[in-house]
């Protein structure tokens, strides 16, 4: 019998199978992710196959994970020798920040991005709490949005509050499996609330001395979009390690530099100190974003590999 995990609680497994119903499952043995040290070795979104345990009480044995086309990981917390798979077999990526109450980096954005064309996932970057803006957030956005839609990414203004670009997110999840990240407190639960009022997910405020957001979701689950398509809920993000990205690869996830790496005087060139270097002469020149360039001399810096 073949299923799809919906929803990982650490040990058991909930698996719906073809015909709609659900399963809960345990795993037999212990597996390897393609040779990586995996906290967790199944994820939501898994294809996997399984015997019936107990037809009464609905359980089964999870024999076999199937090939993924692709997944999104990130480095355990505490733990850098391991990681941890977020979801798998995605569509795309929404990566739900805000610029208030709490503010997400833009190093934690460019980490996530990173990762995503890393596994080829097409990403978008929804900034949650619109109504909370003033000015200074404004402008942010402006900057922002200018930054990234010149590298080829989408970045939309919404507020779960006023409901307003709620039309234009659904559009884009129909007919999708779309992964939801993104820090605690930047409104992941209040927004399925929004487009999926049935599933009345738990939500808390943003603890007021610390300004960070407090974990509701626990488990990462898929949801059912009425108009088709899926949306993975994920627990809030605080840190995104990446993972088995080379120092010298990491160029090539970010698509206004990609296009530039012949360019420059060495094929091995890291784009620090190099002569003839292609990225550093775009930045210069205005064509290679500032603040994307510090991101990626960030990035490398924070990598325990040496070069």
């Amino acid at each position: 019998m073949i299923g799809k995990i919906y929803k990982s609680t650490g040990s058991w497994y909930l698996v719906r199978d073809d015909s709609g119903g659900f399963w809960n499952a345990r795993l037999r043995g212990s597996y390897k992710i393609d040779g990586l040290t995996s906290s967790n070795p199944l994820a939501v979104g898994d294809m996997v196959d399984m015997e019936i345990e107990d037809n009464i009480q609905q359980t089964a044995i999870i024999t076999e994970i199937h090939d993924r086309k692709n997944y999104i990981i990130r480095q355990s917390p505490g733990h850098k020798s391991q990681h941890n798979i977020i979801a798998a077999n995605i569509d795309q990526s929404l990566l739900i920040a805000t610029l208030k109450e709490p503010k997400t980096s833009q190093g934690f954005i460019d980490r996530f991005l990173v990762t995503s064309e890393a596994y080829h996932i097409p990403s978008t970057i929804v900034l949650n709490k619109s109504d909370l803006y003033r000015e200074k957030e404004r402008e942010k956005f402006e900057y922002w949005n200018d930054m990234y839609a010149r590298v080829g990414y989408k970045i939309m203004l919404i507020s779960v509050i006023k409901r307003e670009g709620l039309d234009e997110l659904l559009k884009i999840l129909e007919g999708k499996t779309s992964l939801l990240s993104g820090h605690s407190g930047v409104g992941k639960s209040s927004l399925i609330n929004a487009i999926l009022p049935l599933q009345q997910l738990k939500t808390r405020d943003v603890s007021g001395w610390s300004g960070k957001g407090m974990h509701t979701t626990t488990f990462a689950e898929i949801h059912e979009l009425p108009g088709g398509g899926q949306i993975i809920d994920t627990p809030g993000i605080r840190e995104f390690g990446l993972v088995d990205i080379p120092k010298r690869e990491l160029a090539h996830y970010f698509p206004e530099m990609r296009e530039r790496l012949n360019e420059c005087q060495f094929n091995n060139c890291i784009h620090l100190n190099e002569p003839g270097c292609a990225i550093k002469k775009a930045v210069v020149e205005g064509e290679v974003f500032e603040d994307r360039y510090i991101s990626y001399c960030k990035i490398l810096d924070s990598s325990d590999e040496r070069y």
